[in-house]
């Protein structure tokens, strides 16, 4: 295959990974339990402001570069400013997922609600799964996790979880004080930060070697 050819295959994948996550995000928010770590802090923007949660999205994404930006200084390098681009089409992303959603009708039994949940980090785990390994240009969020993991010399697993707390608790603390209720925090914020990882590490391990194939015949 030639180098063309397989960077083709490894774009196509990265931007399916990036869809089929904003589709696990927006079934999390349908569920009505919680939203997953990553969204947390966009979607308590969208619950107090009012703001359409992809654009939130994107806001928050830029803010996160700027981070990168101050820590950085002049290391920071300004292909990484692609990660701006890359949370537009995110957002983008996320208003359509959201849009497809919108037609499902509101579910009030609590059993349905657990199970769109559960599915839910399945399938933000499988579009991190197509994602990832692309290794086209990270989102923010992981541009940030690095980052920090480089400039404080800390393993970037505990960047990760360290960075995932401060998002939901950042998130719980905005809407207890904004909105008087949990809003964008719940049940299934704690555990997405659990099982997408977990869900994750079985399909990399039964299906990891013949994405990897596919991206590299």
């Amino acid at each position: 295959m030639t180098n063309k050819k397989a960077y083709t295959i490894r774009l196509a994948l990265y931007f399916m990974g990036l869809f089929i996550m904003t589709l696990g995000v927006s079934m999390s928010v349908k569920s009505n339990l919680g939203v997953s770590p990553v969204s947390s802090i966009p979607y308590t923007i969208t619950c107090i402001t009012g703001l359409e949660m992809g654009k939130a999205t994107i806001l928050f994404h830029a803010f996160l570069v700027i981070i990168q930006i101050i820590i950085l200084r002049k290391a920071f390098k300004m292909k990484n400013l692609l990660q701006v681009a890359v949370g537009i089409v995110f957002g983008y992303f996320t208003t359509f997922s959201n849009y497809l959603f919108s037609f499902l009708p509101d579910v009030n039994h609590m059993g349905i609600r657990l199970a769109m949940m559960l599915v839910s980090t399945f399938i933000i785990a499988v579009g991190i799964f197509f994602y990832l390994p692309a290794d086209i240009i990270p989102l923010a969020g992981e541009g940030v996790m690095k980052t920090i993991s480089d400039v404080l010399h800390i393993p970037f697993n505990k960047v990760k979880v360290a960075f995932d707390v401060t998002m939901v608790i950042v998130s719980l603390i905005a809407c207890l004080i904004a909105l008087h209720e949990l809003g964008s925090v719940g049940v299934g914020t704690i555990v997405a930060a659990i099982l997408v990882g977990t869900i994750l590490g079985v399909i990399n391990k039964k299906f990891g070697k013949y994405r990897d194939k596919f991206m590299q015949v």
